[in-house]
C-alpha cells in the first residue's frame, strides 16, 4: 500500500486526477437519482480529498474508512465533521445506514479474489438505506495493462520535489506496480519503494458479484476518468 508515500499522495495524485471535476461528477450523479442523496461513507477514502470537496462544495454529510492509519489521520484533518476510521473495506462498520456508498480510486482492485469482493459488496449493501446507491470505481480489466510498462512522474513545490518511477508487471490475473521514489527536501534526498498488487476482474465478473451480493448494478464504461464506474442499488 502507500506506506512510504501517504504524506506525498495529494501532491502526486493532484497531478494525475482532477478531484474537483470528479467530485462535481459524483454530486451530479447523486443529484440525478431520486430521492436526493445526502449521507455517504467514502470507503477506502485515501486522504479524504473527494470527501472534503463533497462536503465543502456540495453540502454532503460524509464519513469514511481506510486501511491506512496515515490516510485516515490526513482525512480526519480535512474532514473534522465526519467520522473517519481505520477499517478493512470488506468489514467496516458504521452505526447507521446511508444514502450512498462510494468506493473510488480503483481501491476495489486491491482485493485478491471475487469471494472477498462479494463480502465487500455485501458490507456496502448492509450500510445502505432501502433506496440507497453504491458507486464503485474499478481497476483495469484483464488485457488492458502490459508487463514492462514504465513511466516517470515528477511533481514539486517550493518545499519538496518527488520523482516517482513506475514499473508494471502482469502475472495472469494480477497486476504488480512497483513505485520507486526519489524525494528531495531541504537539501536532502531519500529513496523509497512500494509494491502495489491489484487484481484484474472482468466487467462480467464484477456485475455477477454485485448480483450475488444482492445488488443490481450497471456499468458505465468511461466513468470519472476512463476506468469505468459501477452504479448499483439493492436488488428488488
Amino acid at each position: 500500500m502507500f506506506t512510504e508515500s501517504a504524506e506525498l499522495y495529494d501532491l502526486i495524485y493532484s497531478s494525475i486526477r482532477n478531484y474537483a471535476a470528479e467530485a462535481e461528477q459524483i454530486a451530479s450523479l447523486l443529484r440525478a437519482m431520486h430521492p436526493p442523496r445526502h449521507t455517504i461513507p467514502d470507503v477506502a477514502c485515501g486522504t479524504g480529498e473527494h470527501a472534503r470537496l463533497l462536503v465543502e462544495q456540495f453540502g454532503y454529510d460524509v464519513d469514511g474508512s481506510d486501511l491506512s492509519p496515515d490516510f485516515v489521520r490526513i482525512a480526519r484533518t480535512k474532514n473534522p465533521a465526519g467520522r473517519f476510521t481505520v477499517a478493512d473495506m470488506a468489514a467496516f462498520r458504521f452505526e447507521r445506514q446511508y444514502d450512498a456508498v462510494l468506493c473510488l480510486g480503483s481501491s476495489i482492485g486491491y482485493l485478491r479474489d471475487l469471494a472477498v469482493v462479494r463480502q465487500t459488496f455485501e458490507c456496502f449493501r448492509a450500510h445502505l438505506n432501502a433506496t440507497g446507491v453504491v458507486i464503485v470505481e474499478p481497476w483495469f480489466s484483464p488485457g488492458v495493462l502490459e508487463s514492462g510498462y514504465r513511466s516517470t512522474r515528477t511533481v514539486e513545490t517550493p518545499a519538496v520535489r518527488v520523482v516517482r518511477e513506475q514499473t508494471t508487471e502482469v502475472i495472469d490475473r494480477l497486476s504488480r506496480l512497483r513505485f520507486d521514489y526519489t524525494i528531495e527536501t531541504q537539501g536532502q534526498t531519500r529513496y523509497a519503494s512500494e509494491l502495489h498488487e491489484l487484481s484484474l476482474f472482468t466487467v462480467a465478473e464484477l456485475l455477477a458479484t454485485f448480483a450475488a451480493a444482492g445488488l443490481d448494478a450497471h456499468h458505465d464504461e468511461y466513468g470519472l476518468n476512463g476506468r469505468g464506474l459501477y452504479i448499483a442499488k439493492i436488488a428488488a
